[in-house]
């Protein structure tokens, strides 16, 4: 069976499941939920991801490797984890 979620960049067959199990099943989905929302499920479902599953999907949805992902874009996303909006300090 094709899984559309493997033919996305930095996911493979692990992630790929750990997605399918929380209701994620192609790129829509994944684009509908967002990464933090997406990673959050992944978490709240027990399932003992690091932070890089977040960067990942990050990377799936712009197609570039995870590792690619620029500094002030991970900060971004380890905000919305914590619930800060990105532009709280600034004024």
């Amino acid at each position: 069976m094709h899984d559309e979620l493997q033919d996305l960049k930095n996911l493979g067959k692990t992630s790929a499941q750990w997605l399918h199990a929380v209701g994620i099943h192609n790129a829509s989905d994944l684009r509908r939920h967002g990464a933090v929302s997406a990673y959050q499920a992944v978490k709240a479902r027990g399932f003992s991801a690091s932070k890089v599953l977040l960067y990942a999907i990050e990377g799936a949805l712009l197609n570039v490797h995870w590792n690619q992902l620029s500094p002030g874009i991970k900060a971004e996303l380890n905000q919305q984890l914590d619930g800060v909006s990105p532009n709280s300090n600034k004024r």
